[in-house]
């Protein structure tokens, strides 16, 4: 089977996208195990999920006659309530970063002993300036559509992760995505 396999054109790619796959599944069982199934998280996402909601009608519905003002500071209440609440979500999912960050690296160091120097994919196009150097980083020869395997890990990282964070229903809320450890600053304050 290894034979087989190790015969086949694009297998240096293929197992880097499995490993890839395997490693984001990982990732979110160990997120699941130490956040996901948590009453803490449970409670703090569902309270983003109603301020976010009750924000949300605050802003659009018009059939409320209240006074600007007190329908000012209203707003502003559910707004920083749902920026602590964001925050302390932010603060909580911390733990597990650590974690999921040590395995990341440990792969990542796997995977770069075993493919050094090797092209894993050819891209389709020349990329640009910082893209090229990533793309190309460690491979020998100039053909600047050589991809290696850092470049493809990344890639595949990044977007199988999200998507499963998405079909697993553990992505963040859309209103605490703004919100975090660092959010912007509030214009009403300057």
């Amino acid at each position: 089977m290894a034979t087989f396999l190790s015969s086949f054109k694009y297998s240096d790619s293929l197992s880097v996208v499995g490993i890839s796959i395997c490693t984001a599944v990982v990732c979110e069982a160990i997120s699941w195990i130490l956040i996901y199934r948590t009453n803490s998280y449970k409670s703090l996402k569902s309270s983003i999920d109603k301020a976010s909601k009750k924000l949300e009608t605050m802003k659009t519905d018009p059939n409320k006659i209240i006074t600007k003002k007190s329908k000012t500071k209203k707003i502003d209440r559910v707004e920083t309530s749902l920026k602590d609440a964001s925050r302390d979500l932010s603060l909580f999912k911390f733990k597990s970063g650590a974690v999921v960050a040590v395995v990341l690296f440990i792969v990542f160091g796997l995977l770069n002993s075993l493919f050094e120097g090797k092209t894993v994919a050819k891209l389709p196009f020349k990329p640009f300036g910082i893209v090229m150097k990533m793309s190309h980083r460690g491979l020998p020869g100039d053909d600047a559509t050589d991809c290696s395997m850092a470049f493809l890990y990344l890639l595949c990282s990044v977007s199988i992760r999200t998507n499963l964070q998405k079909f697993l229903g553990f992505s963040p809320p859309r209103s605490a995505a703004g919100a975090g450890l660092f959010p912007m600053p509030d214009p009403k304050t300057n």
